[in-house]
Order: C-alpha cells, then sequence, then structure tokens
C-alpha cells in the first residue's frame, strides 16, 4: 500500500487529526493494517484516515485512544475536525471530493452539484425545502459554489460526468436558467476543465436503471465510491463494489453520446430554452 502523504496541519482539523494519527500510529511501531486489527477496520480505512479522505467518528477516535495509548486526544479532538456546514450523511462525501485526483459520476435527474449555477442550484433547493427562509436557501448555494473551487486552476482532479438526457430536458427554474446552466456547462467543456457525456433516450435500458453513481480516486488511497438517495447517502470503500461501479461508469460512457455529440446536443438545448426564455 502507498504510504500517505505528508499533510498539512493547517489545512484543516481533519488533516491535523490524520497527520498525528500516522505520528501515534507510527511511534507505535505499528503499521496500517497492524492497527487496522485493533479497530476492526481495513488497513486501507485507517490510510484514509490519515490521508483526510475519511472522517474519523467517536467509536473509532475511542478505539484509536485505547490500542495507541493516547489517553482520550483523538476522542476529543474528533469532535472538532466533525464541524461542518453540510449535512451529516453528505459532509464526508464533499470533504472526500475536495482531495480527490479524479471524479467519475453519473446522474440520471438533475446537473452535478460540481457544475450547477446559483441559480440552478437554488431551484433545486427551493425544490427541496419550498417551505425553508430564504436565508437557509441562500446559504445551501453559498455552499455549493464554494465547491465548484476545486474545479479551478490546475490541481483539481479530473472530473467526468455522464448525465442523462433527463437532466437537460427536465425545467429547472424556468427557461432562463436552463439557458444559463447549460452555457455553464459547455463553458467548463471549452474551457477544458470536464468532460460531459450526455446518455440520450434512444439509448434505451442502461447499467445504471437505479441511480447515481459517484466515483472519487486518491494519490494515495483507496477510491471511494458514493451512493445518494433522498436525505441519505453512504460512502463504500469495498473493492469489489468499487470495481464493479467503475465498470458501470464505463458502460454508460460507452453507450452515451461522444463528447463531440454530447457538446452538440447541449448547445442545440441552450439555444432552444434561451429561444423559449426570449422569443
Amino acid at each position: 500500500m502507498p504510504g500517505p502523504k505528508d499533510l498539512d496541519p493547517s489545512s484543516s482539523p481533519r488533516a491535523l487529526l490524520g497527520a498525528e494519527l500516522r505520528h501515534a500510529r507510527e511511534k507505535a511501531g505499528l503499521s496500517q493494517e497492524d492497527l487496522g486489527q485493533r479497530l476492526f477496520v481495513s488497513g486501507s480505512f485507517v490510510g484514509q484516515l490519515e490521508a483526510a479522505t475519511r472522517r474519523m467518528n467517536p467509536e473509532i477516535a475511542r478505539l484509536i485512544d485505547v490500542a495507541l495509548d493516547t489517553g482520550d486526544f483523538f476522542l476529543r479532538n474528533c469532535k472538532a475536525a466533525a464541524k461542518s456546514s453540510y449535512t451529516e450523511h453528505f459532509v464526508e462525501a464533499v470533504e472526500a471530493e475536495s482531495s480527490a485526483t479524479e471524479i467519475r459520476q453519473y446522474e440520471p435527474l438533475l446537473i452535478p452539484g460540481l457544475i450547477q449555477t446559483p441559480a440552478y442550484a437554488r431551484a433545486v433547493f427551493r425544490a427541496y425545502q419550498p417551505t425553508a427562509p430564504e436565508e437557509v436557501i441562500e446559504r445551501k448555494v453559498a455552499h455549493r459554489m464554494e465547491r465548484a473551487h476545486i474545479l479551478e486552476g490546475a490541481t483539481g482532479p479530473l472530473f467526468w460526468t455522464v448525465m442523462d438526457e433527463a437532466v437537460v430536458r427536465r425545467v429547472t427554474g424556468g427557461h432562463a436558467v436552463m439557458a444559463e446552466a447549460l452555457r455553464h456547462i459547455i463553458a467548463l467543456i471549452q474551457g477544458n476543465r470536464i468532460i460531459a457525456q450526455v446518455l440520450p433516450f434512444e439509448a434505451g435500458a442502461h447499467a445504471s436503471m437505479e441511480g447515481s453513481i459517484k466515483l472519487m480516486d486518491f494519490a494515495d488511497a483507496p477510491t471511494l465510491l458514493y451512493f445518494e438517495g433522498v436525505g441519505s447517502g453512504r460512502l463504500e470503500d469495498d473493492p469489489a463494489t468499487v470495481r464493479y461501479q467503475r465498470r458501470t461508469h464505463e458502460f454508460l460512457a460507452a453507450a452515451a453520446l461522444s463528447p463531440e455529440k454530447s457538446l452538440a446536443m447541449l448547445e442545440a438545448m441552450a439555444q432552444d430554452y434561451e429561444h423559449e426564455a426570449h422569443p
């Protein structure tokens, strides 16, 4: 297993906790696999904690303190590292994507969060919470836009999305909002920031009829898979499950329109929405 990279302890509480775990483990003369056995988890899970791609929960922190004889250091500090602006089921996935080197995603119903516009995100959140105060919705939109910054600059991850045709045809927020949303995706494609394909209706039955897929690869930790449902979500790192879903994404990409034809379709749809918004 590749060794964990050196972390900047000042970057985040969770990075600090991961660096401290690595230091305490090595001081105890244990490998990641050795410590994993004492925690009843895999060695790769320990590596993910050290690389700050997985969140340390209180129960794991308590076991670490016992295994490494660190008093209550990890139990106390995991509470600080757990603070987040996101819902509990989503926070770990958000934090993982911020350190991913590659993200592959399939979405059957909506534009992936990382490439949404504020207006589109606002329409989505309002649909989720029709009676929420305006400040709650705006706070959610701001957090989503903050996430999108990982696609900026030379160090951003490779982002490859396959979107069902339903994504671009469902009028979310109105025609003007959809035109803007598609123009944003087009700009990201033309700026070589993302790879995007559309899975057309004419493709018929496909490999992910039951839901979305999100695969996140890292330089120094195993791949994570994120499953999301209505008000719920979970991360999975089982190698067999990850392999299966990676192959599923490959099947989807093969069945989808090519990147060039997908871009042409997005251009045509954006023009249609613009015409509907300004006849």
